[in-house]
């Protein structure tokens, strides 16, 4: 794999993959107020995104089109691995917590981080060492108020964790893809191929497809699709993946704090100390030297 010249990190990429993680965290929450089955509310959230899309791709001249057949291929392929990502993770939303569906669908943070690590062929230094270390025990304590093990916590557990790594498969796909194509251009068609898959499959499992009330699903598309992924979109082109995985483990701790405001989920003194490692780990891999340099330019982040 031939390395070529990308931008550095800087300050704006990262305040936009921060932002961007704040969007996505309400993801869980918003499902939960879909009024749609899970499978449903997946499918209304590229689909209703889709127009958005479009009209900021032709604003910044990046034109959608159709690239050449085996590259069309390829994203088609990553759509469906993004949908059935969308499809058990919001599955698992309504049958655990929301800040553990958050955190098991994100444990492709690690395989992203480690997928940075692995092209540049390098072992992480101590420093990065250290801040996936605390990042993984940061999400160790987020995790331990689950521990109780309940059936329904378990499944939800389950299909988060599913989601987590059919996401990583959809990630390394794009990322097979990025180079031939302009990041609004395959975000458009990865989530018009997904919408695709994902609504056949709602109504075969008999779920309500249209809801009493469009609020919700209209935030989910804005917030999780057009606002969350589309400052990824940036921050990708600017931000190593080390980074940008640690960065996405804030989002099971905003989802938690969601969570204990609105449910009464519990967010004890552990998951505060939980959050605030991971939160360590981030301004670890910001420090000079530290984050991988890139290789090559995925287009999204994960959920």
């Amino acid at each position: 794999m031939a390395i070529r010249n990308l931008p550095r990190d800087h300050g704006w990429a990262f305040v936009a993959l921060l932002v961007g993680n704040l969007a996505l965290a309400g993801g869980p929450f918003l499902v939960r107020q879909s009024g749609v089955g899970p499978i449903a509310a997946g499918f209304w959230r590229l689909a209703l995104a889709l127009p958005f899309l479009w009209t900021i791709a032709w604003m910044v001249r990046q034109p959608v089109h159709l690239p050449r057949k085996a590259l069309t291929v390829a994203i088609a392929f990553a759509a469906f691995f993004f949908a059935a990502d969308l499809a058990a993770w919001h599955a698992g939303i309504l049958l655990t917590k929301l800040g553990n569906a958050t955190l098991f669908g994100n444990i492709s943070s690690f395989f992203f981080a480690a997928w940075g690590l692995w092209l540049v062929r390098k072992w992480p230094s101590a420093l990065q060492a250290l801040a996936l270390t605390l990042a993984a025990a940061g999400c160790g304590l987020l995790m331990w108020g689950s521990a109780e093990l309940s059936a329904a916590n378990l499944r939800g557990d389950l299909l988060a964790m599913l989601a987590g790594l059919l996401y990583t498969g959809y990630l390394i796909l794009v990322e097979r893809t990025r180079g031939e194509l302009q990041p609004l251009p395959l975000l458009f068609l990865a989530s018009l191929f997904g919408a695709m898959v994902l609504l056949p499959f709602a109504i075969a499992a008999g779920e309500t497809i249209v809801p009493a009330d469009w609020t919700g699903l209209v935030a989910l598309a804005l917030c999780s699709q057009v606002i969350g992924q589309g400052l990824l979109v940036y921050a990708l082109g600017h931000v190593p993946p080390l980074v940008v995985g640690i960065a996405m483990l804030t989002q099971p701790a905003l989802s938690a704090l969601l969570g204990w405001i609105y449910y009464g989920e519990a967010f004890t003194a552990r998951d505060w100390t939980g959050a605030a490692m991971i939160v360590i780990a981030l301004i670890l891999v910001r420090m000079k030297g530290v984050a991988v340099t890139r290789l090559r330019e995925p287009i999204v982040a994960p959920n």
